[in-house]
């Protein structure tokens, strides 16, 4: 084991089940290995929660409901604000377990500890406006006036892909409307979730607010859906995993938002600025080594700048540095585990026995982690799995259009709806775009569609609601009316 592996090992944290306000380990429960997906090698063993755990997760969470929905506004505010500000302190440590057990490059988990303050902050005062009206009445002696009250214990299922605002997300919508949480999560990215969480109990958020568990996914999110103390539940997920939680959750008509899968379409213009798009389309696509929701993926580029295109897009590939996220110029880092190379390798190969030509990469990039090469893949048919399955992974898929209206129909294809992304100077095509693309978040010159204080989510098979924004608040709040006379 070289310097920078052994200085890694040191500094990983143990992971712990966080419980009414009380960090549990050990007492021979289950475990599993968090791995580093750069090496392989195993960072620490996760305690997965017994069903005596997420029994007292349920119980605390709802003895603590009462008095945190009775708790005003602007001391909730003031406890998600010390949270944000010790996430700022600590965002250099937070950063680096991500790198570990996430693989992305350490300066990009930064940015995600960041944005994740950013979201404590922006839900701690946007709790404190959670306003509900006046309605003017029938008569003059009529008052009628609308609520917005806490739904109750909430459950949230996170993922791997972003281990930081995935969850920060969560927690802040749900406490911020005064409703008490328990968090699971991703086993594969155990420790940056539960550093959220420290920074709150650290913050001073009372015992039973907050409890963080791990286990089997299906197992946990089976046992407290099942339950009759979750009012709602949020998950961050799979299309098919999503199907799967919403049919339990009906069971018991239980709220949900839900953010699923993608398969981001990018439609590039006559008119667009090679350069600028693809500058902004490389670093949007490799992000993260394209394991991300809302990655564009799906490129439908007019025919008379194809070639032009694909030029300034290949060549800007071709600099990515990919490696061990902690390595000093390192740009795109591992996949997260086995099943994304397996996943890869399959679509990729497909793609290439329909017709696909390869440009860039292909295959995997290293032998001793989960690594794959940037990829680019053009000409591919519809037929071809790649552009019917979210590839989740490093590669762009490029073919040419020969209009708006035919590009707008291949983007509208699949049943995915959660983004798109376009390229153009004329205001007519934008205007054309903005109402005819089926997504729940568009970006016309720009990548950027997740910010705190503007709604998250999709359409379609993409998802249920939206996290942040107003709408991210009032996703966690009962609208109650009362009618006075």
């Amino acid at each position: 084991m070289d310097m920078l592996h052994r200085a890694a090992a040191t500094e990983y944290p143990v992971p712990a089940l966080y419980l009414n306000g009380q960090w549990v380990n050990g007492a021979d429960r289950p475990t599993e290995p968090v791995l580093n997906p750069a090496t392989g090698e195993t960072l620490a063993l996760l305690t997965h929660a017994t069903t005596a755990d997420l029994d007292a997760a349920l119980q605390a969470a709802k003895a603590a409901f009462p008095a945190w929905r009775a708790t005003a506004p602007a001391e909730r505010s003031r406890i998600l604000r010390a949270a944000a500000t010790l996430l700022r302190e600590r965002a250099d440590h937070i950063a680096r377990i991500m790198t570990l057990e996430q693989g992305k490059p350490v300066a990009e988990a930064r940015l995600e500890i960041l944005a994740s303050a950013d979201t404590y902050d922006w839900y701690a005062e946007e709790g404190r406006r959670n306003y509900g009206r006046i309605v003017p009445g029938r008569t003059l002696n009529q008052r009628l006036s609308v609520l917005h009250e806490p739904v109750g214990v909430c459950a949230a299922f996170t993922p791997w892909n972003f281990p930081a605002i995935t969850p920060a997300r969560k927690i802040a919508g749900a406490l911020a409307a005064g409703c008490t949480l328990i968090l699971k999560p991703a086993e594969e990215t155990p420790n940056t979730g539960l550093e959220l969480v420290r920074a709150l109990h650290d913050a001073g958020l009372p015992a039973g607010v907050l409890n963080a568990v791990f286990g089997v996914p299906g197992n946990v999110s089976g046992y407290l859906l099942d339950s009759p103390d979750i009012a709602k539940f949020s998950f961050t997920g799979s299309t098919a995993v999503g199907k799967l939680l919403a049919a339990q959750a009906a069971k018991t008509l239980k709220r949900a938002t839900m953010e699923l899968g993608g398969h981001a379409p990018v439609i590039v213009c006559a008119d667009a600025n090679i350069e600028k798009a693809a500058d902004m389309l490389v670093a949007g696509k490799f992000r993260n080594a394209g394991q991300v929701c809302i990655s564009p993926t799906r490129f439908y580029i007019a025919d008379s700048i194809y070639e032009d295109f694909l030029a300034a897009f290949v060549e800007r590939v071709k600099k990515i540095k990919v490696g061990n996220g902690l390595e000093e110029g390192v740009t795109m880092g591992p996949m997260a585990n086995p099943r994304r190379l397996d996943a890869m390798k399959r679509l990729v190969a497909d793609a290439v026995q329909h017709g696909a030509r390869v440009l860039a990469g292909g295959k995997p990039a290293d032998d001793s982690g989960f690594f794959w090469e940037p990829t680019v893949l053009a000409d591919i048919p519809e037929t071809a799995a790649l552009m019917n399955e979210e590839p989740f992974g490093p590669l762009a898929l490029m073919n040419r259009v020969q209009s708006v209206d035919e590009a707008i129909s291949r983007a509208n294809r699949l049943p995915y709806g959660l983004a798109a992304y376009a390229f153009t100077q004329d205001s007519a095509v934008r205007t054309q775009l903005a109402r005819q693309l089926q997504t729940g978040m568009l970006g016309i010159n720009s990548l950027a569609v997740s910010m705190p204080e503007a709604p998250f989510g999709g359409v379609k098979e993409s998802g249920w609601g939206s996290e942040c924004g107003i709408e991210g608040l009032q996703a966690y709040c009962d609208v109650k009316l009362i009618s006075e006379d």
